[in-house]
């Protein structure tokens, strides 16, 4: 198999046209590493360290993880490309609420095209909202030069973080188009990865200070599992099967032909996860700037760790999971399609016999999706901050003293103290996009009458195969 996957390797570079791509898509990553290294003027990098390694565990740190440390050090692309996802999320949301953006989703290749201008719009609406969060929190935290304003300072870090934001998406969408692969999904993929060393050296230091090499090797057997678990789920699909209605071509009657619709268990994505971290992100962003004792009490539950957190995190990907899946598979729809085109499943009735099997199918399907999406989420949550036991109703004290009492069990409660890099969302993410590009990428050698990564004829199926 190996020897199979080193002759794919070399059918890759033996294309003209698939090695342009490769090696363009190479280049672009390239410079958006570059990005990274270049800071936002007039703040003082070791009082931004220092100021760092305070909010070790909140927040901050997942989303740090997600922008490949840009964030950490508020460099060019310090937003990364979370304000282009939510723009999309946003506009993709509004289509079921908005008739204009229905419409204009239904004209095809035109209509398209104006939405994307309608989601660079927002991004950049988004990005100046963000950044001047951003210049506030680092102005309060007092990590900025003394001898600039803080009106040049708000405009400068508003109109650097802005315009980094804008160049990525330009990145992005330049990768999609030629290059290999989805740009924005392989850059989220690069921000993640650029972690892994990062992440190898804090377990390496808590295994140096004391931690258990047994702990060490139960998180990496995790690992193992959730990749297992996670390509597992992402390639399982339900094939509801199809048949063409017979026809008649003069007197000679034509064979029914027989297909099937996949209708896949985590058709949502990533998408559920982003936008309910997304929405839990912003009355913790509150927290920061509000000066009311009340309403910081109450919005400090709302973090990492908390089981009021916990159950609203859960509650809101569960519930984006089902949002979105009805958005972006209507079952009204599909069954008209079917009609209009002489298909039908055996043994169902078209027109509405037809949408409620599948919606009854969908449901399952969904349901089964949301709770995986629920528990790979969770993961990191608890890894990196714990689980407020103590903060649950009666039973709290008392399960707190008895998880507290053995070391084996007092991380439930306290977290292992280091970001779980390749666990939860962060490993969903680097999965799913390596699962996709590998396909385009095989899809291409098979195109082209080249061997794919393996034999037999068996080909590697991405989220979307």
């Amino acid at each position: 198999m190996f020897e199979n996957f080193l002759k794919a390797i070399r059918n890759m570079f033996a294309i003209p046209e698939l090695r342009k791509r490769i090696l363009f898509t190479l280049g672009m990553l390239a410079v958006y590493r570059l990005g990274s290294h270049i800071r936002t003027p007039n703040i003082d990098p070791d009082l931004l360290k220092l100021h760092w390694e305070q909010l070790a565990g909140s927040l901050l740190g997942v989303l740090d993880l997600f922008t490949g440390g840009n964030l950490r050090v508020v460099s060019l692309f310090a937003l990364g490309i979370t304000p282009y996802i939510t723009a999309s999320i946003i506009l993709q949301l509004m289509t079921v609420v908005w008739p204009y953006l229905k419409a204009l989703q239904e004209e095809g290749e035109l209509g398209r095209r104006k939405i994307t201008q309608y989601t660079r719009y927002l991004t950049v609406v988004l990005c100046t909202v963000q950044s001047f969060f951003i210049a506030n929190f680092l102005y309060r935290a007092g990590v900025v030069n003394e001898s600039v304003g803080r009106t040049s300072f708000y405009l400068t870090t508003m109109l650097v973080l802005t315009t980094g934001t804008t160049f990525v998406m330009w990145i992005g969408e330049q990768i999609t188009e030629r290059g290999i692969g989805n740009g924005i999904s392989l850059l989220i993929f690069a921000g993640i990865v650029i972690g892994l060393p990062r992440g190898i050296q804090q377990i390496y230091g808590k295994m140096t200070s004391g931690l258990a090499v047994t702990g060490i090797l139960l998180m990496i057997a995790a690992m193992v599992a959730i990749i297992a678990v996670i390509v597992f789920v992402e390639r399982a699909a339900r094939r509801v099967p199809i048949h063409m209605a017979r026809k008649m071509a003069g007197s000679q009657q034509i064979p029914t032909s027989q297909s099937h619709l996949p209708l896949r268990v985590n058709m949502g994505g990533v998408i559920p996860v982003i936008f309910a971290a997304s929405i839990l992100a912003v009355p913790q962003t509150i927290a920061g700037f509000v000066q009311s004792e009340t309403l910081s009490s109450w919005l400090s539950r709302l973090h990492g760790g908390h089981p009021l957190y916990m159950l609203i995190y859960i509650s809101a990907i569960v519930f984006f999971t089902f949002f979105y899946v009805t958005i972006i598979f209507p079952v009204d729809e599909v069954s008209d399609n079917l009609r209009k085109h002489g298909q039908f499943i055996p043994g169902i009735r078209p027109g509405k016999r037809t949408a409620d099997y599948l919606n009854a199918i969908l449901t399952r399907l969904t349901t089964v999706g949301a709770i995986y999406l629920a528990v790979i989420s969770i993961i990191p949550q608890v890894l990196l901050n714990g689980f407020n036991v103590a903060a649950l109703p009666w039973i709290g004290d008392w399960l707190d003293s008895v998880l507290r009492g053995t070391p084996v069990t007092a991380w439930i409660t306290t977290g292992a103290g280091f970001q779980f890099y390749f666990g939860g969302t962060s490993l969903l993410i680097v999965v799913g996009v390596a699962m996709d590009t590998v396909a385009q990428v095989e899809a291409q050698l098979i195109m082209r009458h080249y061997d794919g990564f393996l034999k037999g004829g068996a080909r590697i199926r991405g989220r979307r195969g």
